[in-house]
Formats: C-alpha cells, sequence, structure tokens
C-alpha cells in the first residue's frame, strides 16, 4: 500500500523535474520518490548521530575505543 503527500518546490526545482521526467519519459513522481528513498536512511542516521552525541555531551552515554568495545565483548 502507498500513501500520497504534497510538497512545494521552488519554481526551478519543479521547472528541472518536469524537464527531467519529459526527457526521460519516467514520472516526476518516480523522480521525487526515488530522491526521497536514496536520502531518507542517510538522513535518519545523521538525526541518530546527533541525538547520541547530544547524549554523550550531557554525560549521559560514553565513548570508548574500538580495542575497549570488542574487549568487553569477549568478557
Amino acid at each position: 500500500m502507498s500513501k500520497q503527500t504534497a510538497i512545494r518546490l521552488s519554481d526551478e526545482t519543479y521547472a528541472r523535474l518536469q524537464a527531467l521526467a519529459k526527457r526521460t519519459g519516467r514520472t516526476a513522481s518516480y523522480y521525487i520518490r526515488e530522491a526521497i528513498e536514496e536520502r531518507l536512511e542517510e538522513l535518519e542516521d545523521i538525526y541518530l548521530a546527533e541525538k547520541a552525541l547530544e547524549r554523550i555531551q550531557r554525560g549521559e552515554s560514553k565513548v570508548v575505543s574500538a580495542e575497549e568495545f570488542w574487549r568487553e565483548l569477549d568478557d
């Protein structure tokens, strides 16, 4: 199942998207979906990294070296 959403694009971005769709015979929706799916995981990772950094800065989490990490797993 899929859901529908609406976005606003600048005139320039919209024109570029329409031109690409016309040149390739694909829909603008196809390229919007491709762009989102390609970038979404990266954005999720950035968000998680920022939250982890905040926890470290507040002293709620600690940083360990790779060596210490693997040593603790062996214990």
